[in-house]
Formats: structure tokens, sequence, C-alpha cells
């Protein structure tokens, strides 16, 4: 009888522990492809990354519009280019400029690797979108960056951490967002946050949860009280962190709901509905829509 109990609790607890991976991995069946005109932002090692560009109906050269940078989540290991594919359409038919970036994984059978390539690749990202602003008829500074999860770390990276920057990158264009929307971000990569197995005694490098400023741009955050990976008490205390040096900062928690909860795929699409009107109001609040 022990031994039967044992081995239902053993199946029980692959169970969760398989659950929990793939809420990491960020899974998604139905995750759209990404949109918009193509364009090679990086080529390193022989590999060229790529980024979507989608652009309102009315966009004309020489305009100066807000953009929205999008990053896919997935643990940094995987992912789906087109995550923010719906979110992108929304924004550009609201009369943004929307991107959704490629970035180099971090090979799974290399666990000990830190996702440094990672943020090489969104800093590389956001400083070929500045440099050429104009062109893509995009306000240099008015430019958010966004993402989830992993994605979300990224967008928060940018947004609030200086360093880390690919040697190869012209260092006199910035890299820092203007704004961060981030959807259940793994930004505590501190010693009881996500991602200190991989990234260690570097943690202070990696985690804007550990690097507030009164430089920082505003934020919005949105996160599920039932997510394995974030804590809710991460959440507010990040906010009042920003709060205590006088950056708005917005947290919006979701009763019952798991981690990679906004996803278009995921409850109906009624929290991926529900966190981009919340969007898009801060972006009103901020003067960057009507």
């Amino acid at each position: 009888m022990n031994h039967l109990l044992n081995l239902l609790k053993s199946c029980f607890q692959s169970l969760r522990l398989l659950k929990v991976s793939l809420l990491i991995l960020g899974v998604q069946t139905d995750a759209a492809a990404p949109v918009g005109d193509a364009f090679v932002y990086k080529v390193i090692g022989g590999r060229q990354l790529s980024l979507y560009i989608t652009k309102p109906d009315d966009w004309r050269a020489g305009d100066s519009r807000p953009a929205i940078v999008f990053f896919h989540g997935g643990g940094w290991v995987k992912g789906k280019l087109g995550q923010f594919t719906q979110h992108s359409q929304h924004f550009a038919d609201l009369g943004l400029v929307c991107v959704q970036v490629e970035y180099r994984l971090v090979n799974r059978k290399e666990l000990a690797e830190t996702p440094e390539k990672c943020v090489y690749d969104a800093r590389s990202a956001m400083r070929w979108l500045r440099f050429r602003a104009s062109e893509l008829g995009i306000d240099p500074n008015r430019i958010a960056s966004a993402g989830g999860s992993a994605g979300g770390h990224l967008a928060a990276h940018l947004g609030m951490i200086e360093g880390m920057d690919d040697p190869a990158d012209n260092l006199a264009i910035s890299a820092k967002s203007n704004a961060m929307l981030l959807f259940n971000p793994v930004f505590d990569n501190g010693p009881n946050g996500y991602g200190y197995k991989e990234i260690g005694a570097r943690y202070r490098e990696f985690s804007p949860f550990h690097n507030v400023s009164l430089d920082d741009p505003p934020a919005i955050v949105f996160l599920g009280d039932q997510d394995p990976l974030i804590p809710e008490q991460t959440a507010h205390e990040f906010k009042a962190k920003l709060d205590a040096v006088g950056v708005k900062c917005q947290v919006i928690i979701f009763p019952g709901m798991e981690h990679g909860f906004f996803n278009y795929s995921r409850h109906g699409g009624k929290p991926c509905r529900q966190t981009i009107q919340a969007s898009e109001q801060f972006l009103v609040d901020l003067g960057w829509l009507n």
C-alpha cells in the first residue's frame, strides 16, 4: 500500500513539474506568425536576426509616431516570435508602429549558459530602430519595450539597466526604452527570483528588480495571482521601489490567473483583451494615444 501511495505521489509530482516547465517555456498552441515588414537588424555567427515592423494604414514616411517593441517569452530557451502579433495589429490600428523581435536563445543543453546573448540582441534591436527612427516614422523619444515572461525581462532590462551591450553595437545610440509594458515578467533574477541558478553572482547585471533608479521609464505590470514563477508580492515590491524614486508604475493583478494567462490562446482571449485595454489607457495617460 505504501509503495502504491509513493508511486502515485511520484506521478503527481512529475505532472506538476511538467506543468511548471510548460509554463516556463510559454507554450502556445495557436500563436500567430509575426506580421509586418521584415528587416535584418543584426548578423552574428553567420546568422541573420530579423525584426518585423507593423505600421498603421495611414503611415507616411517622415511621421513621428510612438512605437512598441515586443519580445516573446519562453524562458530564454524557446518561444514563438508571433506571441504578440495580435497586440501589434491592434496598436498599429490605433496609430502606433509595432515591432516584434527575433533574438538568439539559450541552448537548452547548456542550462548553465546565461541569457547574456538574449540581452545583447534586445539592446541591438533597440539601437537599430532608434538609429532609423526617422525613416521608420518613429519618434525616438517614445519607444516602449514590451514582453512576456523572459521577454518581459528583456523589456525591463532595456528600460532600467545600462550595460551588457554587444561589443559590435554603436554605444552612442541609446538602447533605453521610454516606457515598459510587462506581462508576467521574470524581472527578479536575484537569489529568490527566476533564473538565479543560471545567472548566479552576476544577477545584478541582469535583474531589473535590483536596478531601480530615478531615470527608469514608467511601467505597467500584469500578473496572475496563481503564477508559480513570480510571487504577487514581487510585483508589489517592484512598484514600491519605483514609487520611492518617483517613477510611475501600475500593477494589475488578475485573480485566479496562471503564468502566460495574457496570451491570445488562453481563457478565450478575455485576459488578452483586458491587458490590451489597460495598456491602451497606460499609453493614453502618457500622452502617446488620444
